[in-house]
């Protein structure tokens, strides 16, 4: 089976962080990305769901975001907020964070939704029996930029402020909990003023393309808004500021057609003991010794949908980085499948929710895998 692989041509999503607190004159960290030297302040605002390809499709209505379009990154495997979030934070590919999916298997806990930190579907709270700090260990950029010395905020919806998200890969900076686009560009431009590191997020283009699809009207009009946003911040840069405005993965609309029910066919549950990932992105977690059946099962089944393969065929592949940590490797599934074009594995019983998405992200495809990034100087 030809395998996607990750582009070694571009950089990656994890690299923009250490590059930017590096032209800030933090120490300890590594240039990544060329950048303007001698920065005063500066800030990372992560656009949940602008993808290359859609910024690029849909220029006209974000003529901000057009005109300061440059080179593209790669998000990494899977394309989704868990692992993109992660790896702004810490710096690292999703097999060192180990944020492998919007759910994974978490040891003794099961499958666990990493978003809201509970068992996954529907099950209790998670914050006491799986601290994110164990979780996720990995010592954040922005501990280690507030340790030498830097003032570093986080400046995101209000409602995540010490949620297990934030605690396990966006700890270590002052939060500032934000209640819409007024206050969000308020606080950038506050943080950047005062010649410090901010990280801002902003996430409604991601929950509109999810529920009325990337590229349809309401989308389009949510985007607007994110320009006027952008260009607000960038009108305000001091001299010396920098904005670098990236994203956690693209999207892709799927029909009817694209939907494959994992739970309605027998073929892709038996000796199947959990089910994680999302529709595009699935851990597939198996009985003892059934992991080959299981395999060769998913890819009879999917065919051309999806790229079906063992866990060591996407370690060895690099989808989860040139590294994988040995505390990762179990909340990778023994079967990783990757939709293909714009198929999606859906689970009607279990995710109900989720099967009814217009818009989906997670897998390899470009659409998914190709973030902007944006530089705006003051």
């Amino acid at each position: 089976m030809d395998l996607p692989r990750p582009d070694p041509d571009l950089p990656h999503l994890a690299d923009v962080v250490p590059s930017v607190l590096s032209a800030l004159g933090a120490p300890d960290f590594e240039r990544r990305i060329p950048l303007r030297e001698e920065l005063s302040g500066a800030c990372v605002l992560l656009v949940d769901g602008l993808g290359a390809e859609l910024l690029d499709t849909y220029a006209a209505d974000a003529p901000v975001l057009a005109g300061l379009r440059g080179r593209a990154l790669s998000v990494g495997f899977p394309s989704t907020t868990a692992a993109g979030l992660a790896a702004v934070g810490t710096g690292c590919r999703s097999g060192e964070h180990g944020m492998v999916g919007y759910t994974f298997r978490l040891g003794d806990a099961g499958v666990v939704n990493a978003l809201q930190w509970r068992r996954h579907p529907g099950g209790e709270d998670l914050l006491d029996a799986q601290p994110p700090e164990q979780v996720q260990p990995l010592p954040t950029t922005f501990e280690h930029a507030a340790a030498s010395g830097f003032a570093v905020s986080v400046v995101s919806n209000a409602q995540f402020a010490g949620s297990g998200l934030t605690r396990a890969v966006l700890r270590g900076g002052r939060y500032v909990g934000v209640h819409g686009l007024g206050d969000l560009a308020a606080g950038v431009q506050r943080a950047v003023a005062d010649r410090g590191f901010c990280y801002g997020y902003h996430g409604d283009l991601d929950l509109i393309g999810h529920l009325h699809g990337p590229g349809s009207a309401a989308w389009r009009m949510q985007l607007r808004q994110v320009d006027r946003l952008v260009e607000s911040v960038v009108e305000s840069l001091p001299p010396g500021g920098l904005l670098a405005v990236v994203a956690d993965h693209g999207m892709v609309a799927v029909g009817d057609a694209d939907r494959v029910d994992v739970d309605d066919d027998a073929a892709l549950l038996d000796g199947v003991t959990a089910v994680g990932g999302e529709a595009r992105a699935r851990h597939v977690y198996t009985d003892d010794g059934a992991a080959d059946a299981v395999l060769a099962a998913w890819r009879e089944t999917l065919g051309d949908r999806a790229w079906v393969v063992s866990r060591d065929e996407a370690i060895d592949a690099g989808w989860f980085g040139e590294r994988v940590a040995d505390r990762v490797r179990g909340r990778i599934g023994d079967v990783v499948a990757a939709g293909r074009d714009s198929a999606v594995m859906v689970r009607r019983t279990a995710e109900p929710v989720e099967a009814g998405l217009v818009g989906h992200h997670g897998s390899l495809t470009t659409a998914e895998q190709r973030v902007p990034l944006l530089l705006a100087y003051g």
